[in-house]
């Protein structure tokens, strides 16, 4: 087994067409502060050398501010600043990536139907000349043992052709581009098996090697496919992800005709016909309808809830009970969706102290191995003077020192780790993040919309005149503000007749209703007399209601932060908000340190002050005064409500209403560090016993591929035990009525 990956090179053995400079300029997203960012698939990119390089080459260019590699996708992000794209597709095509512009999933895994028709090729190859060499061992001799031998050597070079082609193609690519992979010691090592044995049966000599060729090349593949299978399980979530997305939608036409368009024909302002079943292909607010939907892919609640006209929906919403008209707010590649999947695909892409270090290992592999390998021919033809025992030594050199499994053992666990957490409804946009986060000791919370949903409600009603509440019901429906959202989800006591309607900007809302003027809004307005301050309903100036309100805690709020102090955490709170309210808040939870009142200035100050003092801090925050802070925190975490910018400054996005959030991905990030430390360890003791082994003379080619591939597997399958682990956190992924959520 290998890290580089099968069927690559395939689509650069053609002469492809690359993107035009229009496609990539309309596929590059603005990200608001004067960067472009463009996505592409480079479906060359094998190893930690293959990362290395196209890194370091777009970061060479002019303008590029950053570049990253998803080895998992095949995919690279490149960020510049300016309107003018850097010859980015020139440069990687230089150096053999050929890039593309990202096609539509056939749902057909390709690589797995070739690794499957190699292995079945060499399989069947490998059985076959076993048989014959049994006939070899049992003592056949002179012509006899020619004729088997040539009969392998015949059967062995369909099995070359058609199931080594995975490597040589790999290997080919890399060595005409000047350049080294994990592939070309693999494909040397097959290779000089066969020639050897191919030698010595023209010579009339009494060994051959044909079914360890062969045999080697099988097990290697079986590696390779049980590799890939196992990658493609942990990323089972970002597939599953993706395959919500509709393919298309009917569009309803400006004439009035309708026609089946693909998604990415969808623009904004496009209109849209949505049937009872359907999934909404991207954010759209509805125009006209009724329905129930499934909104669980959102916010985690899989109960069905009534949308009507005026409501935003956001893409992979289930439309469950009526038909619908919406008109679109955003393209595909910028709905929730979509956001969604890049936060996962990133999560598998981002690199930290472990990950760095295991590909600054691996990068030194081609020259380190084939110095060895050299080496390795050199002191033992000099010992014995056998040179062919020496070539064996060495081809079992070559094969068993790829260091797949050093390679393997960090992003192998954050695939698993992204998984996980996306299970609990929590999405990571770094995998590097699960490493910062291990080292938090200071929780700093936002107040509004973190600790709280952010949503008023009215804390007297129960004392409130029901006649004066279905009056204040009709007047608040006429108006977006917090409070009178509030009010209009109270009982009422019947219908209101309201007339002459007039909402009064920063005051409130006045209408007629029974020829009487009344108002609902700030005291001073609405009944100035009265002398109070707070909102109330007046008649003709006459207070009727006085409304009290208070914000509601977030489900799990108070259990999180007495969890997060019994695992040693300092917890704050920085807001905004008045003195009052978030002592209040505070007193609620437990929460000991309180700063209100802070400018989002002042809230960095604090992060840099705790900072400082060797504390690292994960921030929670939801609003757009939060941003500064969760990006100069050490990790940062925020909900899916969130303000756009704060959500990507984020390093953590949670899509449920709970905040046990916080508390499980700090548990699944400890969880993962130490499966890193475990495979790590893992790799390294292969290398070092394994290495002096084979240099020693004691493993054949056939035993070096079987301990390869057996050192990769060892380390994907315990990456795969935090699949099956079980949070200590009992409350995590539940909503607020305890229910599970995955």
């Amino acid at each position: 087994m290998s890290c580089c990956a099968p069927n690559a090179e395939r689509v650069l053995c053609v002469e492809a067409t690359l993107p035009t400079p229009d496609e990539l300029s309309l596929a590059a997203r603005p990200l608001g502060d004067g960067s472009r960012q463009l996505e592409l698939s480079v479906p060359g990119v094998h190893c930690a050398a293959c990362i290395g390089t196209v890194e370091k080459a777009l970061l060479r260019l002019d303008h590029v501010t950053s570049a990253r590699v998803n080895l998992s996708t095949k995919r690279v992000t490149i960020q510049w600043q300016g309107p003018d794209l850097p010859p980015i597709v020139q440069s990687l095509a230089s150096l053999g990536y050929v890039p593309h512009l990202f096609s539509p999933d056939n749902g057909r895994d390709q690589v797995l139907s070739e690794l499957i028709q190699a292995v079945a090729i060499s399989g069947f190859a490998a059985a076959n000349i076993m048989l014959l060499s049994v006939s070899v061992w049992s003592g056949a001799e002179g012509s006899t043992r020619d004729l088997f031998h040539w009969i392998s050597a015949l059967i062995a070079i369909p099995a070359l052709i058609f199931a080594g082609r995975i490597y040589y193609r790999s290997a080919w690519n890399a060595l005409r581009h000047g350049r080294m992979n994990m592939d070309v010691p693999i494909a040397v090592g097959i290779t000089l098996a066969y020639a050897m044995s191919l030698y010595e049966t023209v010579v009339h000599g009494p060994h051959a090697y044909f079914d360890a060729s062969v045999s080697l090349l099988f097990f290697l593949l079986i590696g390779r496919t049980l590799d890939h299978v196992m990658r493609e399980r942990a990323r089972s979530a970002v597939t599953g992800l993706a395959r919500l997305a509709p393919r298309g939608a009917l569009l309803l036409e400006a004439d009035g005709r309708h026609s089946y368009r693909p998604v990415e024909d969808i623009v904004a302002g496009s209109r849209l016909l949505i049937a009872a079943g359907e999934r909404i292909p991207v954010d759209v607010v509805v125009e006209a309808g009724h329905s129930d939907i499934d909104a669980s892919i959102a916010t985690g609640e899989s109960a069905p809830h009534p949308i009507g006209v005026g409501e935003e929906l956001r893409a992979g919403v289930l439309n469950l009970t009526g038909p619908l008209t919406v008109r679109a707010v955003r393209p595909a590649s910028d709905s929730f969706l979509a956001e969604m999947t890049r936060l996962m695909e990133a999560a598998e892409g981002g690199r930290g102290r472990y990950r760095r270090l295991a590909e600054r290992v691996s990068s030194l592999y081609a020259p380190v191995v084939h110095l060895t390998a050299l080496l390795t021919l050199l002191g033992w033809i000099a010992m014995t003077g056998d040179w062919h025992r020496a070539t064996t030594i060495a081809i079992a050199v070559l094969i068993i020192t790829c260091p797949c499994a050093l390679g393997l053992a960090v992003p192998i666990v954050q695939v698993v780790a992204a998984r996980r957490l996306f299970e609990q409804g929590v999405m990571m946009r770094d995998g590097a993040a699960l490493e910062r986060l291990v080292e938090v000791d200071t929780v700093a919370f936002d107040k509004t919309g973190t600790l709280t949903r952010g949503t008023l409600q009215v804390s007297n009603a129960e004392t409130l005149d029901r006649d004066a509440v279905s009056v204040a019901s009709a007047l608040a429906a006429y108006s977006r503000h917090p409070a009178a959202q509030a009010i209009t989800g109270l009982r009422r006591a019947g219908e209101v007749q309201v007339e002459n309607v007039e909402e009064i900007p920063g005051y409130g809302i006045e209408a007629r209703i029974n020829g009487k003027t009344w108002r609902l809004g700030r005291g001073s307005w609405a009944a100035p007399e009265s002398g109070i301050e707070g909102t109330l309903l007046a008649e003709q100036g006459v207070v009727k209601a006085v409304f009290e309100f208070s914000d509601t805690l977030r489900p799990e709020a108070e259990t999180t932060v007495s969890e997060l102090a019994r695992l040693g955490m300092n917890v704050e709170m920085l807001s905004g908000d008045t003195v009052d309210k978030c002592a209040s808040v505070a007193g609620q939870l437990g929460i000991r340190h309180v700063l209100a009142g802070l400018l989002p200035a002042q809230k960095i100050a604090r992060i840099a002050e705790l900072s400082s003092q060797g504390r690292k801090v994960l921030m929670v925050g939801d609003g757009l005064n939060d941003a500064p802070a969760l990006a100069a925190a050490s990790v940062s975490m925020a909900p899916a409500t969130a303000a756009d910018i704060g959500r990507n400054a984020a390093d953590f996005v949670f899509l449920h209403n709970g905040l046990s959030a916080v508390t499980l991905a700090i548990s699944v990030a400890k969880k993962a560090d130490r499966l890193v430390r475990q495979n790590i360890a893992l790799a390294v003791v292969y290398n070092f016993v394994a290495v002096p082994i084979a240099i020693s003379g004691y493993v054949t080619p056939l035993i070096a591929a079987v301990a390869m591939s057996a050192s990769s597997l060892l380390v994907i399958a315990n990456a795969l035990r935090l699949t099956g682990w079980k949070s200590s956190v009992a409350w995590a992924g539940r909503n607020e009525r305890g229910e599970a959520l995955a």
